[in-house]
């Protein structure tokens, strides 16, 4: 069976475990075939070839990025029907059955706060839809995880999630990267190569930091969103791609439209679901859990000794500004876990300053003092001005009672008797 009899087959009916029996094994029949599977991510696939083709590393590679097994002529008929069963368990637990719904997944923000409540409820009316979705908020604030939330949340969670920094990569490989290229496109293009628009087909890409996407390609770009088509670099063939966008910047895009750096076209189409992600100084009732989470979820890299945070650190926690976010708060918190001496995290450990303690008032103070005094006092009226008897009244030792005696100046004689001093000013 050919390539594009099979995709007729799969587009006839809904298959969840597929043999591929390949035959020929150079580089082009090699970059087809990942460009099929590719496609039909979702079936389990086992791989039936000759052992010389493992010797090439282009199907090494195939095999191992797309099969959950392989078999090598001559074929062993009773490890395959066994190979085939185990596909088919294991196909059958990704897919749920007929009938049943599969549970609906939360999205996996941490945190009880107002903000995170209501961006939790945006997230899940959004995520049925297939528009774009366009995500705002500061750097380090969960824009990613408010993306795969969406995801997550959608009818495309078991398709590929394919996220891409746009301002990490430079601007002369962006299109290449986003778009692929074909073979001979440039120097050094040895063979084809499918774009990380093409990876996310039947999923999403998360484009973050849109904001940085020069304007050369925020044209082609706007171009897909448009047409659902793209064209690899050195092509003139358009490829259909079935992917939804989601996108995030921290800069505000309006205003960069209003200025010149990005395009006003491309904005509306990109603004049609707008979800905003509060920033970490707006949902302090989520810094000690998020804090504990990153405590246990990095709890391999903490000293052993280290078992958690002091009263003092988590008050510094709440009292700072968080001007990174999340991303500062992970930070911080793995930095202690490796450098804190102590058996708690102290504010030092987190970089953090300390709160200045509280200080008693003076008229409490003077009560307390008053209160000793007057306790002693009665007591040693009591004993007959006996040390020995009034120390066994109060049930301290008589060398504490002497102390306390020194310490509010009642003098004591050195017949078991006390003067009372009279009381300070």
């Amino acid at each position: 069976m050919t390539l594009a009899e099979a995709r007729r087959q799969l587009q006839a009916r809904h298959m969840q475990v597929g043999v591929l029996l390949v035959e020929a094994h150079d580089e082009q029949s090699c970059a087809a075939m990942d460009g099929f599977l590719h496609e039909h991510w979702d079936v389990h696939w086992v791989a039936v070839l000759h052992a010389p083709a493992l010797e090439s590393p282009a199907w090494r590679q195939l095999v191992h990025d797309h099969c959950g097994d392989f078999h090598t002529w001559p074929l062993d008929a009773q490890r395959l029907r066994h190979t085939l069963g185990h596909a088919h368990g294991l196909a059958a637990l990704r897919h749920p059955q007929p009938g049943c719904r599969a549970a609906q997944p939360e999205p996996a923000l941490t945190g009880q706060s107002a903000a995170i409540a209501r961006l939790r409820r945006q997230i899940v009316k959004v995520a049925g839809a297939s528009a774009p979705v366009l995500i705002a908020g500061e750097s380090g604030s969960g824009k990613e995880l408010a993306a795969q939330a969406v995801h997550a949340h959608s009818p495309r969670r078991d398709g590929p999630f394919v996220p891409i920094n746009c301002g990490a990569i430079p601007a002369a490989l962006i299109q290449s990267e986003l778009f692929g290229y074909e073979r001979g496109a440039f120097t050094g293009a040895a063979r084809e190569k499918r774009g990380l628009i093409e990876t996310a087909q039947g999923g999403s890409i998360f484009l973050d930091e849109i904001g940085d996407l020069p304007m050369e390609l925020q044209a082609n770009l706007l171009r897909f969103l448009q047409e659902k088509t793209i064209y690899r670099l050195g092509s003139t063939r358009s490829i259909a791609v079935d992917v939804r966008v989601i996108a995030a910047s921290h800069v505000n895009l309006a205003q960069a439209v209003a200025r010149g750096a990005f395009r006003e076209d491309l904005y509306y189409r990109l603004n049609v679901l707008a979800l905003d992600v509060p920033p970490l100084r707006e949902r302090r009732e989520d810094l000690l859990p998020l804090a504990e989470q990153f405590f246990h979820t990095y709890a391999s890299e903490r000293a052993p000794r280290v078992k958690g945070f002091s009263v003092r650190a988590a008050q510094a926690i709440r009292d700072h500004d968080w001007p990174g976010n999340v991303r500062e708060l992970l930070n911080r918190v793995r930095r202690a876990m490796v450098m804190a001496e102590g058996r708690l995290i102290q504010p030092h450990d987190l970089g953090l300053s300390a709160a200045p303690a509280p200080h008693v008032a003076a008229p409490l103070d003077d009560a307390r003092i008053r209160a000793e005094r007057d306790a002693i006092d009665a007591s040693l009226q009591r004993a007959g001005r006996n040390i020995t008897l009034a120390a066994r009244d109060l049930g301290v030792s008589r060398m504490t009672l002497y102390r306390l005696l020194a310490k509010h100046g009642m003098v004591a004689p050195s017949h078991g008797c006390y003067t009372a001093a009279p009381p300070p000013k």
